[in-house]
């Protein structure tokens, strides 16, 4: 279940540039560094992606808690999936990010919802980054993305 809004009509949404397996090909050639946080993709649909940050001790830092770089990685990972899904354009890079925590991140799971708000050649989205087990989201994340203009 999402805490995104869902378009009004999800029979006009247009379709996603990209698939989750495509994603994960397109991951596997071009970003081998993404497989250092074991990532998986949920699902992916126009302008939206839903990743997990699967349970690990190697992503705590003291307290129990998930680290604050683990989750960033997460954030960031999950906008560009939203950015390619919308845009087609997988040479988009990070511009900006800004990371609000909002509370603890509790040991296990996860899960990120990365939406995006703009399109263009500077592409806005948000994330909420929210526990596997249920709860109040952990973090919010807006990021900017630039997205250079397609060959041909």
């Amino acid at each position: 279940m999402s805490n995104l809004a869902e378009p009004a009509d999800t029979a006009a949404a247009p379709a996603a540039h990209i698939t989750p397996d495509g994603f994960r090909d397109l991951l596997a050639r071009l970003h081998p560094f993404a497989a250092v946080l074991g990532i998986e993709v949920q699902d992916i649909r126009h302008g939206q992606a839903t990743l997990r940050l699967p349970p690990n001790p190697a992503n705590q830092r003291l307290g129990g808690i998930v680290a604050g770089p683990m989750l960033m990685g997460l954030a960031d990972l999950a906008l560009y999936a939203a950015v390619v899904s919308a845009t087609g354009v997988p040479e988009a890079v990070t511009a900006s990010l800004t990371i609000h925590f909002l509370r603890g991140a509790p040991a296990g799971g996860i899960i990120a919802q990365a939406r995006i708000l703009k399109t263009g050649r500077m592409t806005a989205g948000e994330v909420l980054l929210l526990p596997e087990g249920g709860g109040e989201p952990v973090a919010q994340v807006m990021s900017t993305w630039s997205v250079p203009k397609k060959a041909g």
